[in-house]
């Protein structure tokens, strides 16, 4: 018995070993697709702030940066493939009703994170740089680094991305019965408590009309989670509480 345990586990560590060596190399294939766009992307996120001229103050910032951008699009690029992976990965510890919910889900997973990007892109980044840059503008110059303008871009998109996808971890939950649309109800204080604490974290800025900004589609997401588990949650779930109740 204690043979076979320990071939189970060296046999996940060997298809661990094969998954991440693949997911690897799709990004080592995605990087070297984006190098050549790498001048196109920078246009782009330059076009959330055109009014500001970057710098760079090391001699290999500019490189870095360049390449900093190419690993990012790389990992885009490879996203779908690296969650295949990890789907593949965990799939023999799924049931086949389980297998069936992740399956259905993942072109969700995708809408939902770019949604994400593009409401940070096109509605929050915005009104945040034009707060940063024109607070005390009467005090001293901004002369803003690639390097640091690139990342924190990166990173809201990345993070407001992550944060869409609320509705569909809550949903699948609820359709495995891990959680209830009543309790999700009950804990809708919290909710908003959170998104608003989260929003503070996730935002650059310290002025509450940014804040709110990131909170209120948080808030909206997570309403929009209780009515999809009210849609998902399984009946069955409701019947032993509702046998407790009458005895």
């Amino acid at each position: 018995m204690e043979q076979e345990k320990r071939l189970t586990i060296i046999g996940h560590l060997q298809e661990l070993r094969k998954r991440l060596l693949w997911s690897v190399i799709a990004v080592a294939v995605g990087i070297a697709a984006s190098f050549p766009l790498a001048p196109y992307i920078f246009d782009i996120l330059k076009s959330r702030a055109a009014d500001i001229n970057l710098v760079y103050i090391h001699v290999t910032e500019m490189f870095g940066t360049y390449m900093k951008v190419a690993l990012y699009c790389g990992i885009a690029l490879a996203l779908p493939y690296l969650i295949y992976q990890l789907v593949m990965f965990l799939s023999p510890a799924l049931r086949d009703r389980e297998k069936k919910y992740v399956y259905l889900s993942l072109p969700a997973v995708f809408i939902l994170f770019a949604s994400g990007v593009c409401f940070a892109y096109f509605v929050f980044l915005p009104p945040a740089f034009k707060f940063l840059l024109t607070f005390g503008s009467d005090i001293a110059q901004p002369m803003i680094t690639v390097s640091s303008y690139v990342s924190i871009i990166v990173k809201l998109l990345f993070a407001v991305g992550l944060v869409f996808e609320i509705p569909l971890v809550i949903t699948l939950l609820a359709k495995l019965g891990v959680v209830s649309p009543q309790k999700l109800a009950k804990g809708r204080k919290w909710a908003v408590l959170a998104a608003f604490i989260l929003g503070a974290v996730m935002t650059p800025t310290v002025d509450p009309i940014n804040q709110t900004l990131i909170a209120v589609p948080i808030v909206v997401l997570y309403e929009l989670s209780i009515w999809l588990a009210k849609l998902v949650y399984p009946r069955e779930a409701l019947a032993p509480s509702s046998t407790t109740a009458e005895s």
